[in-house]
């Protein structure tokens, strides 16, 4: 079972920490919302798992803009 990985932009990953975080103080934490902070926070978690499996697995830039 192959499958491709996408290159994920850097603004992808940077999404995942601070919704994670904002996730963790905020909704968790301040606003006492338990179901809905732990939601959050493996929904932005999964995101961030998706965006180091990017990056450690997709080619690199220049071989992407290769023009022959």
């Amino acid at each position: 079972m192959l499958s491709k990985v996408v290159p994920l932009k850097g603004s992808f990953m940077v999404t995942a920490i601070v919704g994670f975080l904002i996730s963790l103080l905020y909704i968790y934490r301040q606003l006492g919302n338990k179901t809905w902070g732990f939601t959050f926070m493996l929904f932005f978690a999964a995101m961030f798992i998706a965006s180091i499996i990017s990056m450690t697995s997709s080619p690199s830039m220049p071989e992407l803009e290769k023009k022959e």
